[in-house]
């Protein structure tokens, strides 16, 4: 398969949500920067910036209209298994035909959803003789293959996939807000039940929980678009649609998640904006939307229906929630229950002896997958976002979107400690997508500094045709030969890989 190197602006399409920053052609390092250069060192020619041409060009628009659909198909979980799995095994297999490398800097991630699922299997032995088990496992590892799948896909033409596949997201979430939207009001007649589950809003989802989990990152998307100042009407117009879907679920996870993420994110942009005037635009942007909100709210409380059951969902406790057998009790029983048994007593099995489960992933991991896979989820979790700390303030294409998407993360891990997202096909996106662009972060910087290292090397002092110099003198330690002996010693020199 052939890097992205060699196709350094295959940007064919509109940047992501108009969040993406192009980056000047600085090529692929000291190769492209050389072929730019007379032998004086002085600049001869603009780098080839056009996109690339022929077969790779239709397999990769292949590709990225996979990733669309892939990204759209999220929302759509009426049935099982859901048009999602099946778009994502197509685009899995067909990027593992055409190419698909899994980076060294993805190791971690890797190993740690592979451990936890081998705790997975391990703890679903004793109670194979169930169906609904095996299959819970056999999911739970699909939906592991998608996280390193998104991780590996970005890692090449970063830009563009990142900008389809996300586009394809945010689309996705405003049919399901639609949906949400007139189902609880039943504009549609009959049809309306479809859309609507205890007279809370759920789309094109099982469950309004997880509606309002799925519209986090696309209220964040769209929010930093408009912080941005780009297109701000229309992008205004959706996230209010998706912001009353969020309300009409009564989600109060979902509320709380939204607040932390959005928190994060209005930080983040604030923080790494380039100029004073930009962060006069945040803040501005901020104080809009929270007015805009507050509005929303006030319309829609003014209906009847919706204002009795926010009374009743606003609450900080509910009637499950208190008690020995309440959402909190079934914590203390759940954990005395993870001590006793080092591999866990099996996924689905909580919810037999007190006919909830545990909506806690943090518990779950341990009850499902034993000692292994709880601790496995605990870590992934804690060096996820250790790990992507570190790129926050880092400059790229894509900084903005890596920081909606890191903003997203840490608002599900959060919301996880309440409610169980162990199958949550959007937090297996966010957890693969933040990995992958830690990688494509890295590798980035790496090569920008090599593209500034190499003119200074060739400005010596001035002299003409010491340029030239350099070059003889790269190509001759590029071709000597292993092992030749210097002084007595053996002396091996690293050939390039």
């Amino acid at each position: 398969m052939r890097s992205e190197a060699a196709y350094p602006s295959l940007e064919v399409g509109k940047p992501a949500l108009g969040l993406i920053r192009k980056p000047a052609p600085t090529g692929s390092g000291v190769a492209r920067w050389w072929a730019t250069r007379s032998r004086d060192g002085r600049q001869t020619r603009t780098p080839r910036t056009e996109p690339a041409a022929g077969p790779y060009l239709s397999a990769e628009s292949l590709r990225g209209a996979l990733l669309w659909l892939t990204g759209f198909s999220g929302a759509f979980v009426f049935i099982e298994p859901s048009p999602y799995e099946l778009v994502a095994v197509i685009a899995g297999l067909l990027f593992l035909v055409m190419g698909l490398s899994v980076r060294p800097a993805l190791t971690p991630l890797v190993l740690l959803l592979v451990l936890m699922n081998i705790g997975y299997a391990i703890a679903v032995a004793p109670v194979s003789d169930q169906s609904k088990p095996l299959t819970w496992v056999f999911v739970s590892a699909f939906l592991a293959a998608t996280a390193i799948f998104y991780a590996a896909m970005v890692g090449t033409n970063t830009s563009w996939r990142l900008s389809l596949l996300l586009r394809g997201y945010v689309a996705s979430a405003l049919v399901a807000s639609l949906a949400a939207f007139v189902g609880y009001f039943h504009l549609l007649g009959g049809v309306s039940d479809l859309f609507i589950l205890y007279e809370r809003a759920r789309g094109t989802f099982n469950d309004p929980n997880v509606l309002g989990a799925f519209l986090i990152l696309p209220v964040l998307l769209l929010f930093q678009r408009m912080m941005a100042g780009r297109r701000i009407v229309p992008s205004g117009l959706a996230l209010l649609i998706m912001l009353a879907a969020m309300f009409l679920t009564f989600s109060r996870g979902a509320w709380a998640q939204l607040a932390v993420a959005g928190t994060v994110l209005m930080t983040l942009t604030f923080v790494t904006s380039r100029s004073p005037g930009e962060r006069l635009r945040i803040m501005l942007m901020a104080i809009a939307g929270l007015l805009a909100v507050a509005v929303l709210v006030t319309v829609l409380l003014s209906v009847g229906q919706v204002s009795q059951l926010f009374s009743e969902r606003a609450a900080l406790e509910q009637d499950y929630d208190t008690g020995r057998f309440g959402r909190f009790g079934r914590w203390d029983l759940g954990a005395d229950i993870a001590l006793e048994h080092p591999f866990g007593i099996g996924p689905l099995q909580f919810w037999l002896l007190f006919v909830e489960d545990p909506h806690n992933s943090f518990l779950n991991a341990f009850l499902s997958g034993g000692w292994l896979a709880g601790f496995c989820y605990l870590a992934l979790a804690a060096v996820t976002i250790v790990m992507s700390t570190r790129f926050l303030f880092m400059r790229t294409p894509w900084q903005p979107i890596y920081h909606a998407i890191y903003a997203a993360y840490v608002g599900t891990i959060a919301e996880s400690a309440i409610i169980d997202i162990d199958h949550w096909r959007h937090y297996f996106l966010i957890l693969g997508l933040l990995w992958g662009l830690m990688a494509a972060s890295s590798r980035h910087a790496g090569e920008a500094h090599i593209a500034r290292l190499a003119p200074s090397r060739c400005r010596l002092s001035g002299a003409p045709g010491l340029a030239g110099l350099w070059g003889l003198a790269t190509a001759v330690l590029r071709t000597w030969p292993r092992g030749r002996r210097c002084c007595g010693h053996r002396r091996s020199v690293a050939q390039p890989g």
